[in-house]
C-alpha cells in the first residue's frame, strides 16, 4: 500500500477517562479483537516505531522509519513531540507512549504493509502490550520487537544466532518467542502484535536482522527517538580545516 495514510486516529482512546483502572480494562477488551493469524500481503513497505523522551520525561518523542522491504533502503522518517500525559505504569505503556507513535506513523505520508514496534505484542499481562495496542487501533499487522520480558517464563536458549524457545504465560500458553538474533547477545522477546501468527512473528523479525541485534525497522527508529546520533556527532572532536 502507499496511500496516504486516511486517519489521524482522534479518537483513539475515546472512552478512556484517565484512570489506570479504565485503562486496564481497556486492554482487556481489546485484547479480545487481536487476530494471531497471518493477515497481510505482499510486503513492500514496513515500519518502525520507537519512543524517548525529552526535557526529563516531559515531552515524549516518538519516531517512526519506513522502509523499502526488500532492500531496507529508508523511504522516510517522521518525529512526533507531543507533552507526556501520564508517567510510567508498568503495563501501561500504550497509554503513555501511542499518542505521539500514532502521529509520527500519520506523518510518513504512506501506509505501511507491517509494523515492528519496540515492545511487546500479546506477551503482556493482558494480552495488549504497545505493539498489539497499536495494531488493533490502526487495523494494520504489527510485531513486538522488545529487549526484556514483561511476562512468561521459557526454558534454556541456544547462544547461536536463530535459536529461540516459546515464550509461556503461567497456563503454559504460547505467548511469544525468545529469540537470539546474533551470537551470544542477549535475546528479543518477540509476540505478534496484529493480524500475524506467533510463528511467523520470529520470523520476519529474522528476515530483517542484518548485523546488529535489533531488526533494521527499529534499530533506525531507535536511533531516531533516542537521538542518539545527534548525541554522538555533539561528542565528536572538530576538525580543523
Amino acid at each position: 500500500m502507499t496511500s496516504t495514510v486516511p486517519r489521524p486516529y482522534a479518537d483513539a482512546f475515546s472512552g478512556w477517562d484517565g484512570s489506570t483502572a479504565a485503562a486496564r480494562e481497556m486492554q482487556k477488551e481489546l485484547a479480545g479483537k487481536v487476530v494471531l493469524a497471518d493477515d497481510f500481503g505482499p510486503l513492500q513497505l514496513i515500519a518502525g516505531v520507537d519512543v524517548g523522551f525529552e526535557e526529563g520525561g516531559a515531552v515524549t518523542r516518538a519516531a517512526a522509519v519506513l522502509l523499502d522491504a526488500q532492500t531496507l533502503v529508508p523511504v522516510a522518517q517522521a518525529l512526533a513531540r507531543i507533552p507526556t500525559n501520564m508517567p510510567y505504569i508498568p503495563g501501561l505503556l500504550s497509554f503513555r507512549e501511542l499518542p505521539a507513535v500514532l502521529q509520527a506513523l500519520d506523518a510518513l505520508g504512506q501506509v505501511p504493509d507491517l509494523i515492528f514496534s519496540d515492545g511487546h505484542g500479546i506477551a503482556h499481562p493482558r494480552g495488549l502490550g504497545i505493539a498489539a495496542h497499536l495494531g488493533v487501533i490502526t487495523g494494520l499487522p504489527t510485531i513486538g520487537v522488545a529487549k526484556k520480558i514483561l511476562t512468561g517464563q521459557h526454558s534454556p536458549l541456544g547462544e547461536r544466532r536463530g535459536d529461540q524457545v516459546d515464550l509461556l504465560d503461567r497456563n503454559g500458553n504460547i505467548i511469544g518467542t525468545v529469540l537470539r538474533s546474533r551470537d551470544k547477545v542477549r535475546p528479543l522477546i518477540i509476540s505478534p502484535g496484529n493480524r500475524v501468527s506467533l510463528q511467523t512473528a520470529p520470523q520476519l523479525v529474522m528476515r530483517y536482522v542484518t548485523r546488529y541485534r535489533l531488526p533494521e525497522p527499529t534499530r533506525l527508529a531507535d536511533r531516531l527517538a533516542s537521538r542518539r546520533d545527534e548525541k554522538r556527532a555533539a561528542t565528536q572532536p572538530l576538525l580543523d580545516l
